[in-house]
């Protein structure tokens, strides 16, 4: 469920969060905010004013709750484009990204969410603009965007339109200038401080199962928990008829995270105040979501499949519960559970390796292409992967730059695990020629198989 900041930022309210359900009003307009209390009133729920604060007494209601709350008769039926934004005057899905990209400096002057109906689209003061907005767009939300002379389509679902709103929000103007490489490390980062932000020690995993359940739903086909808590989820890109590849991360981590505890950064090192950091597996859930997000901008002709466990801290309970005909057509699988950087786990201690070395070494060559790092395959501790492998999947364990995990002194290299996303992206890249490599290697093996029966 999503807190009220998130709900405000994704209809277009401006109100900063001093602290917990505390909300500065001084930069809304009186129309905006009688809109909101009238919105609030509408489901009941109690809100208290002192000055140019505002308390919400309650908490959060789920957004389609809130979304029946704001989709008042008579919204978008015309638009104000004076020296405030009228949010009521909006489509409902829309009002925030206008707002956001108003605040960024790329006047509009006209938007329709689409009503599930036709495709979205925004209308901009002049060409140049479009141009500028079509391609945040493009970067910040991983859709696929058309612009045709001052106006740009956004073929997406309406509702992804609240989640480009809430990306564009964590940008500021000069942001703008610094690139789309740096846009898409901000947004990522984003991403990670919020999954750092959610407990969810091993066997209460409720709320971080709920959150990046809600994260993958936009860019799914299918998705459900199975009986015992783990996360699993399928999409088929294009015509689907290439490898079908398995992302997968923990939810769990291994100790609770300490009551208002904060993420330090020192650079583009992370640590907590007190206690763990809880980067395993946070890091890897980061990972897993942002290259699903990026795959809907490439030309990957496939299917991904997503498997988030539970458990995974106390003997892989999760992976080992997983039904084995979800893996059936599992070609390869990619943890993303590694301390570390640079490492490719291709087996564990005394236990069968985990794929042939054919895949080990293709994953290191596509490592090293797409990656600044140095990568190299190696042996690890145990993992999700154990069980995958020991299912007949070909996988690998990747690193995703947390360090001293478990303990008071974990910390995150977040350059490190940016890295396991530019490795991940070469995979998808590359992907065309991965059955070849996977048929190579199962030569290989049947090959050796024969020599030694002999």
């Amino acid at each position: 469920m999503k807190t009220w900041n998130r709900l405000f930022i994704r209809q277009g309210f401006d109100l900063p969060e001093v602290k917990d359900h505390v909300f500065d009003t001084s930069l809304e307009s009186e129309g905006n905010l009688s809109f909101l209390f009238t919105c609030l009133e509408k489901i009941g729920v109690d809100y208290a004013e002192s000055g140019s604060m505002i308390t919400i007494l309650d908490a959060a209601v789920d957004e389609e709750r809130w979304l029946e709350a704001v989709d008042v008769r008579g919204r978008g039926r015309t638009e104000s484009m004076g020296s405030e934004l009228i949010i009521r005057q909006f489509d409902t899905y829309i009002s925030g990204l206008v707002k956001e990209l108003n605040r960024l400096g790329l006047p509009t002057i006209i938007s329709c969410d689409g009503h599930d109906r036709r495709t979205p689209h925004i209308g901009f003061v002049d060409e140049e603009t479009a141009e500028r907005a079509e391609n945040l767009i493009r970067t910040a939300g991983r859709v696929k965007v058309m612009k045709r002379r001052r106006d740009v389509r956004i073929f997406t679902e309406r509702g992804q339109l609240l989640d480009l709103c809430e990306l564009l929000h964590s940008l500021e103007v000069a942001d703008l200038e610094k690139g789309d490489d740096w846009i898409q490390r901000k947004q990522f980062e984003t991403e990670l401080e919020r999954l750092l932000q959610i407990d969810g020690v091993s066997g209460d995993e409720d709320d971080i199962r709920a959150f990046v359940k809600e994260e993958l739903t936009p860019w799914l086909d299918q998705l459900k928990v199975d009986d015992y808590g783990n996360l699993m989820g399928r999409k088929a890109f294009r015509s689907g008829n290439g490898p079908t590849i398995l992302l997968n991360a923990h939810l769990d981590t291994a100790r609770s995270f300490c009551e208002g505890r904060r993420i330090v950064k020192e650079g583009a090192i992370w640590r907590s105040s007190a206690g763990i950091l809880g980067a395993d597996d946070r890091a890897g859930l980061a990972v897993l979501l942002e290259t699903l997000k990026r795959l809907h901008a490439t030309n990957f002709n496939g299917t991904v499949k997503i498997l988030c466990t539970v458990e995974e801290e106390v003997g892989l309970l999760g992976a080992r519960h997983v039904d084995e005909s979800f893996l059936w057509d599992v070609d390869a699988a990619f943890v993303l559970d590694r301390r570390g950087s640079g490492d490719i786990v291709t087996s564990c201690g005394g236990y069968e390796p985990f794929c042939d070395e054919a895949f080990g070494e293709w994953v290191e060559q596509t490592a090293g292409q797409y990656s600044h790092s140095d990568w190299a395959c190696t042996t690890g501790g145990s993992s999700d992967a154990r069980i995958w492998a020991s299912r007949g999947v070909q996988t690998v364990n990747l690193s995703v730059g947390y360090h001293m995990e478990h303990t008071d002194d974990e910390c995150l290299d977040v350059d490190a695990c940016y890295e396991t996303v530019n490795v991940m992206a070469g995979v998808f890249a590359e992907a065309r020629v991965l059955k070849s490599v996977l048929r190579a290697g199962a030569r290989h093996r049947n090959h050796n198989s024969s020599v030694r029966a002999l």
